[in-house]
């Protein structure tokens, strides 16, 4: 049994330091497992702290690597050779143990895998999540065998080719898959409200004074859950309270699968797997891209939903609180209207993309394969 394991064919996963990086690697690491391939994790540190959630199969494996964007001009300087000693490491665990595939999702802990793999010719392939290809991607789009991108259209190199898999989700979240919605009335309403830590504050300041002024009629059926920054809690609980709201104001929620499968409407940041959920479940939502997202890839993120009549996309240079509660009534005040928007949301969501992404790593395999 032990032998017919080692001979299982070998996926090595590279992955940056984030949730966003982290999550879609996760979810391919899971259905290769099941499909019967070996799976190794190539990250850093920061990453590793997201690794609990792989199978326990999977081998953490920490890279030296670095970013350029971050420390002063030593630790800048010291860049290269980090990047370096991890890409000779990559090329002597490669050759101890020879990936089938390699697949990078993005972050600069994916240099060390991918440029070995480049080096070796290893069969090879990118998932960007974002609209717009972060810069490691974009660096290696052209080297590698296949790009998979999570969200379309995304901007790409020129000259480079991709296919549209879509962001894979939770399953908590394909538990609830095209959950039926129930459109607005003269019945109590839940509008959820998320965003990433780095962007709640905006939502915290503007919101609660969007639903405020309401009309009457509409704010006494509202219920809001609203994520908050730890510190923004007390006064945006104090604000929904003054005036006449019901309201959940927590840092984390998690049970947010749930919360979206049983909200009228939804305001949210759009980064990639928000956005990814939204349209799963399908949901009419309200966007407000983080502004200070790399290549403003929040509003790419959005644009999808918002030209399909599924969300409504409003620039956070534009956000107020009178330009917020308007279309939060027009939204909750037209029953067809906003069923629409949850049907044109569920037509946009790829619940198979996990699916997509196992098919694009199976060909890149098969393909070296035949070629050998």
């Amino acid at each position: 049994m032990a032998r017919e394991t080692a001979r299982a064919p070998l996926l090595l996963i590279a992955a940056g330091g984030t949730g966003g990086h982290m999550f879609p690697a996760q979810a391919l690491a899971e259905a290769m497992v099941r499909k019967g391939w070996r799976v190794k994790l190539s990250t850093d540190a920061r990453g590793a702290r997201y690794a609990g959630g792989f199978p326990h199969v999977v081998e953490v494996a920490e890279v030296a690597s670095a970013t350029f964007a971050r420390g002063g001009a030593l630790a800048r300087a010291m860049v290269p050779v980090r990047i370096g000693a991890g890409v000779l490491a990559a090329l002597l665990g490669f050759w101890r143990d020879r990936p089938a595939v390699v697949v990078g999702f993005g972050g600069y802990p994916t240099i060390p895998a991918l440029t070995a793999a480049t080096i070796l010719k290893l069969p090879r392939m990118i998932h960007e999540q974002n609209g717009v290809l972060g810069r490691v991607n974009t660096r290696f789009a052209p080297r590698v065998d296949a790009v998979a991108c999570g969200t379309w259209p995304t901007r790409l190199p020129d000259g480079v080719r991709a296919e549209h898999t879509g962001n894979p989700v939770r399953a908590a979240v394909l538990e609830r898959a095209g959950s039926a919605y129930i459109a607005p009335g003269d019945y109590p309403m839940s509008l959820l409200v998320f965003g990433g830590s780095q962007g709640a504050r905006v939502l915290s300041d503007v919101v609660p004074a969007a639903v405020a002024t309401l009309p009457d009629a509409l704010r006494r059926n509202i219920r809001v859950a609203q994520q908050a920054r730890e510190e923004d809690i007390a006064r945006v609980t104090q604000a929904y309270a003054e005036a006449g709201v019901r309201a959940e104001v927590a840092s984390f929620f998690s049970d947010i699968p749930r919360r979206l499968s049983e909200a009228q409407l939804v305001i949210s940041r759009s980064g990639a797997s928000s956005v990814a959920d939204i349209s799963v479940i399908g949901r009419p939502s309200i966007l407000v891209p983080f502004a200070a997202a790399t290549g403003d890839h929040q509003t790419a993120n959005a644009r999808g939903l918002a030209e399909a009549g599924a969300a409504i996309l409003i620039p956070e240079s534009r956000l107020d609180a009178a330009s917020l509660s308007d279309q939060i009534a027009t939204i909750l005040g037209s029953p067809d209207g906003a069923q629409q928007m949850a049907a044109n949301a569920l037509a946009q969501g790829l619940p198979d993309a996990t699916d997509r992404l196992v098919r694009m790593v199976e060909q890149i395999a098969k393909k070296d394969a035949v070629d050998l």
